[in-house]
């Protein structure tokens, strides 16, 4: 038997097998768990939870209370289930219980879906399905609990997207030359809900488009006194607006001029002005698909560089966070996989935002794994608290707590040569082929977007030292090959090199990350992605000495940021050609380290209002630093310098430019191992300096240790930004202070 539930007024069940007929539930308690069940939407419901929801002050045995409600819902719900055999619809799994309904089986759910998909449609196409949605309601949502806790929310929510669903038949009528249809329902719906200001909007539209425009005026002033004198507020903009223009009969008002309106110079911006309102007049307020769009918006506002990027980080927070309070644990991986932006530099620009888009991506992971299972052998993803997820930002876990990460076979990619240098060559070896598959791992329908989660623990997870962000990259790398997606590999792909700071000198790895990434995106179009290899190559190239090459990159991606409109692309080429002048500029030293100077806080000014702190502060101190101890001269030792977070590695060499010795080796003592990413030859080496200078011979050697990969790279310039020149000679300087 297949059953069929109805929540938009009492709750009830039905056989839909047998043409409707009621199923039989019993008495309220029956109800009450039924519909509890409903709204927690086939996740589980502890029995501690329901039996709270039941009672406001629990009998003895309401444990036992609730498994006979249960049980008697399972014999109205299946009543041809054989003895003994498990419930196929009202399942007990781990602590609860929970509802495994059909998606279509609930009439909200079935509401939600019409009311959804007519927001996709034209009018012609939307007008049925919200008829049909509507058609669905047989009175209030949870009418026999509307004073539960647990059903309020869900009741609100509803009963929202329902007036909502008013509201847009209504606009599908006008849109279709249907106005005197829709005029009874929205006079109805306004006696009723007389604040909402789109539907007094609808309703003089349709008046005035029926010829009757004293009454479509009349309904406008009705509105304007109900606000005034109810609420104490003046009517919105786009009221005030029609008022305007009903009264000078406005040619936009008549449909036909309306679809024929913008001028060929504002096309651009009337098809926004256009969509955006129509979205905002179909689309309900409190409905799910709103906060994906929303996520996709942040996306792309993120790259248009300063105030855009700085309100789409927080405005994604808020986003996720507003995902998970549905409690739909797809709808938050979408939400945060979404905002797949690339990421070039290693340092955070907030790390207590990227902390929290981390915790998020792990309980999102833990929640997708508990309502959808992987099959067996599959690798279980970690519950929240037992990954990178504590209250502290990524990166910043102290000595001795590193986190456990997903366990995965050992993947560690080939320290190979670099590529041979082009924008759209082949991937370089071990990227090129598929990543070998986890064992045992079947398919589970959700592999997307836990690969995107997984990408996201990379990409936000930058400069830390746990072995689980590493493994989250590996992961989400091996998903994407084996899903043969090109956009989710290449997010899969940032994830890798944002976690590809292990230990010095990897240069040639994130090359070829960088030339796999270009080949990638440019044969899908993957524009931004794109333009992160060109950048990711930039750094591998400088890194190598090779500026011809990463003058080739830098060039494709300033044509591909101008194309596109990515300003930011400009912020990180401008840095580069300064390292280049810092790198390759030799003729006169004076001259030379004066230019150098000046192209690098030219380029810095372009960081100013960029929206990227964690680029920003700190970064021309260090580069004016590496360039006077790359040409064997003292720190800068201006009181107003603000060093920002590379204080603890410049600090032992300004005391020492100030004659403060011992000082200097005293905070020498306490500078921490520089963090793993794109900085860390350049800190390594700024270490080692003033490790020569105070004879600190255990500094010397762990700075000699840790660089010794890097042997044939430029310090620093791995970074696109500055350099201290050949490691080999700072490689050098160490092994003879400690002879």
């Amino acid at each position: 038997m297949r059953v069929g539930f109805g929540v938009l007024g009492p709750v009830v069940a039905w056989d839909a097998d047998a043409d409707g007929r009621a199923v039989a539930l019993k008495g309220p308690r029956h109800r009450a768990v039924l519909a509890r069940l409903i709204v927690a939407r086939r996740r589980v419901v502890p029995v501690s939870r329901l039996i709270e929801d039941l009672w406001t002050e629990p009998p003895p045995g309401a444990v036992g209370a609730v498994r006979t409600f249960v049980a008697a819902l399972r014999r109205a719900l299946e009543p041809q289930r054989p003895p003994r055999t498990p419930a196929r619809l009202l399942v007990t799994e781990g602590p609860g219980y929970a509802l495994r309904a059909d998606p279509d089986a609930v009439d909200a759910w079935r509401f939600e879906q019409d009311v959804a998909a007519a927001a996709t449609l034209p009018p012609d196409g939307a007008l049925p399905r919200l008829e049909e949605a509507l058609s669905r309601w047989r009175g209030p949502a949870y009418a026999e609990f509307a004073d539960e806790g647990w059903a309020r929310g869900e009741r609100s929510r509803l009963a929202e997207l329902r007036l909502h669903a008013v509201e847009r038949q209504a606009e599908a009528r006008l849109a279709l030359g249907r106005a005197a249809e829709a005029v009874p329902d929205l006079e109805a719906h306004l006696a009723e809900h007389p604040w909402r200001e789109g539907a007094w909007r609808t309703l003089a539209l349709a008046l005035y488009r029926t010829g009757r425009q004293g009454d479509a005026l009349a309904v406008l002033r009705r509105a304007r006194a109900l606000l005034v004198e109810q609420l104490g507020v003046d009517p919105g903009p786009e009221l005030r607006r029609l008022e305007t223009d009903i009264l000078g009969q406005a040619p936009h008002l008549d449909p036909a001029a309306a679809r024929g309106g913008a001028a060929a110079g504002g096309a651009a911006a009337q098809v926004w002005a256009d969509a955006t309102a129509a979205y905002d007049r179909t689309v309900a307020s409190g409905a799910r698909t709103r906060l994906e769009s929303t996520a996709a918006l942040l996306r792309d506002l993120s790259m248009t560089g300063g105030g855009g990027l700085l309100t789409a980080r927080q405005q994604r927070v808020a986003a996720v966070a507003a995902a998970e309070e549905l409690g739909d644990p797809e709808l938050t991986a979408r939400v945060i996989g979404t905002y797949d932006v690339p990421a070039i530099w290693t340092r955070l620009d907030d790390p207590e935002q990227a902390a929290s888009i981390v915790r998020a991506a792990e309980r999102t992971l833990a929640a997708l794994a508990a309502d959808f299972p992987t099959e067996p052998g599959a690798p279980d993803h970690e519950p929240p608290g037992s990954g990178a997820t504590g209250s502290g930002p990524p990166g910043h876990e102290p000595p001795g707590h590193e986190p456990p990460g997903h366990e995965l076979p050992s993947h560690e990619p080939p320290s190979h040569e670099p590529p041979s240098d082009g924008a759209t060559g082949p991937a370089a070896p071990g990227h090129g082929a598929p990543a070998h598959e986890t064992p045992g791992h079947a398919p589970t329908g959700h592999d997307a977007i836990r690969a995107r989660l997984l990408a996201t623990i990379a990409v936000e997870s930058r400069g830390g030292r746990s072995e689980r962000r590493r493994q989250a990259a590996r992961q989400a790398e091996e998903i994407a090959r084996r899903l043969d997606d090109p956009g989710l590999l290449a997010f899969a792909l940032n994830g890798v090199f944002m976690q590809s700071f292990e230990r010095a000198g990897l240069a040639p790895r994130r090359d070829a990350t960088g030339a796999e990434l270009i080949a990638l995106a440019a044969r899908h179009g993957l524009v931004a992605f794109e333009v992160l290899g060109h950048l990711i190559r930039l750094q591998a190239r400088s890194a190598l000495g090779d500026f011809a090459a990463a003058d080739r990159h830098a060039a494709a991606a300033e044509r591909l940021g101008e194309r596109h409109e990515r300003p930011l692309v400009g912020v990180f080429t401008a840095w580069y050609r300064a390292l280049r002048l810092a790198a390759t500029e030799r003729a006169d030293e004076g001259e030379a380290e004066a230019a150098v100077e000046a192209a690098y806080r030219d380029a810095a000014a372009r960081l100013d209002g960029a929206g990227m702190p964690g680029l920003e502060r700190g970064l021309l101190p260090l580069a004016l630093l590496c360039l006077r101890v790359e040409r064997g001269r003292p720190a800068p030792t201006d009181a107003d310098l603000d060093w920002g977070p590379y204080a603890p590695w410049t600090r032992p060499l300004v005391l020492l430019a100030q004659n403060r010795r011992a000082e200097a080796a005293a905070a020498l003592r306490e500078v921490p191992e520089p963090p793993r990413d794109l900085l860390l030859e350049a800190l390594w080496c700024l270490t080692g300096r003033a490790a020569i200078a105070v004879g600190d011979r255990e500094t010397i050697a762990r700075a000699r240790a840790a660089l010794a990969p890097a042997e044939a790279e430029l310090a620093g310039a791995g970074s696109g930004l500055l350099t201290l020149g050949p490691v080999c000679r700072h490689l050098a300087d160490l092994a003879e202070a400690l002879r």
